[in-house]
């Protein structure tokens, strides 16, 4: 069993919707070339916020189903 995605706030969710928009199919990785470039700067709040944003992109384009289904 996979373990829940803790969704910060809705920063995250906008985030990601933003990165689908703009990149498409690519967007997973485009968040996660932000947090590689986050950590280098050594911003790790940032870094966290994009790995996130990533994690919730790849989420979103699984096409199982996640968590309870009702």
């Amino acid at each position: 069993m996979e373990e829940p995605l803790f969704i910060a706030d809705r920063a995250t969710l906008d985030g990601a919707t933003d990165l689908i928009a703009r990149f498409g199919p690519v967007a997973a990785s485009e968040a996660a070339q932000r947090a590689e470039h986050s950590r280098d700067r050594g911003n790790v709040l940032h870094f966290c916020r994009w790995r996130q944003v990533e994690r919730l992109i790849l989420l979103l384009d699984d096409a199982a189903p996640f968590g309870t289904i009702h």
